[in-house]
């Protein structure tokens, strides 16, 4: 996954409030990719990367849950959002803001840019579906954070024809329907409406002769190896994205994403609260009425515990800076120690004694939260 920690701050970026409502992103957004993008500044390379960042964080910022997880966690809580490798895939991907296909208001605003049809043919590719896999790690990988590789199996482009989709030694030619255009004009009176043509399916070309090897779809499914990397403080059920490894699109298209879906594994000893480990820690009668120094275990080896005198079971006792991470980087959680304190089920002769001496000393100094309790039980019943 990207580095994330030099990226500037999606609100900064599109120039709205933290609390900006979703109309106001989407403006903001339109607004900073007609006065940027590229084919409007032919050779701009700083416009396109503006064009490029205005992208991606309206990628986040227009997904409602996305959106909150940046909100709580930054960069890193939205798992590294899309880094666009070209325009293409930010039409692609951004369709329902300035049409994609169909006749719509992108096209009618970019297609001065992009040169008329080719523009429009780029625009008219597509994008390839994401995917989502499951992964399981241990809690100590959400501790220390931990990269793996994983197995997937995603449509690649055809070696034969390089993905065109058609036969090698032949080109796809120009739809005869729409003129290369991707939609047709219907007159309706004073009105004239565009759709998709109907032969070339919004492509503007045609494949006459299709690649055998790809029956003309242009992609071949092939398992690949991806490495992704997963940060500290990862929650349970958080989504990272790795942008550019779903599937390949159509005839040379933009691919879509991968999405990698976290699941920890239950821990023998430990249960998570957030930031917190929780521990239950039985001990001995003795232990808790004397006091007692105890080494415990802890998601980072082992460290000493000190039980104060007269502990009573049920006890929390708070261990500083021994739990996870947080997913923002800042700060660490604590160890939560529940003391459970065991009764002896046999005892040896001696202890047997023993106990019935302490037992005949309780009969003589009651304690406070016991003589309270049986005063009670007198006021009622007497």
């Amino acid at each position: 996954m990207s580095p994330v920690s030099d990226k500037r701050d999606y609100y900064e970026v599109l120039g709205v409030p933290k609390n900006a409502p979703p109309e106001e992103i989407k403006k903001a957004y339109r607004r900073i990719a007609l006065k940027y993008h590229p084919d409007k500044n032919p050779g701009d390379k700083e416009a396109e990367e503006i064009f490029k960042e205005a992208a991606e964080a309206y990628e986040v910022l227009s997904d409602k849950e996305r959106r909150a997880q940046y909100d709580r966690f930054g960069h890193k809580g939205v798992g590294g959002a899309p880094h666009f490798g070209s325009v293409e895939d930010i039409f692609s991907a951004f369709g329902d803001i300035f049409g994609g296909r169909g006749g719509s208001i992108f096209e009618q605003i970019f297609e001065g840019f992009a040169g008329g049809r080719g523009g429009q043919q780029r625009a008219q590719r597509g994008r390839g579906a994401h995917l989502k896999v499951d992964l399981e790690i241990t809690l100590q990988d959400v501790a220390d954070g931990v990269k793996r590789t994983i197995q997937i199996q995603r449509s690649e482009p055809c070696d034969d024809c390089r993905g065109s989709g058609a036969q090698p030694g032949t080109s796809p030619v120009r739809c005869t329907q729409c003129g290369g255009r991707g939609f047709v004009a219907v007159q309706q009176g004073f009105f004239a409406m565009r759709s998709t043509c109907p032969l070339c399916r919004g492509a503007g070309e045609v494949i006459e002769r299709p690649c055998r090897a790809c029956a003309g779809s242009g992609r071949v499914p092939k398992a690949r190896e991806v490495s992704v990397s997963i940060p500290p403080g990862v929650e349970e059920g958080m989504q990272l994205r790795l942008s550019g490894e779903g599937e390949a699109g159509p005839h040379g298209g933009g691919r879509g994403d991968l999405f990698v879906e976290v699941h920890v594994k239950e821990h023998p000893l430990f249960r998570r609260s957030g930031e917190d480990v929780l521990l239950d820690l039985p001990v001995g009668f003795a232990q808790a009425a004397l006091g007692a120094e105890i080494e415990v275990p802890t998601i980072k080896g082992k460290s000493q515990l000190k039980i104060p005198k007269g502990t009573q079971s049920g006890t929390t006792l708070r261990m500083r800076g021994q739990g996870l991470p947080r997913l923002d980087g800042y700060g660490v959680g604590n160890q939560l120690v529940r003391v459970l304190v065991e009764v002896p089920t046999k005892l040896t002769a001696e202890q047997n004694d023993l106990l019935r001496k302490y037992a005949a000393l309780e009969q003589q100094n009651v304690g406070a939260r016991q003589k309270g309790f049986w005063d009670k039980v007198k006021e009622l019943f007497e």
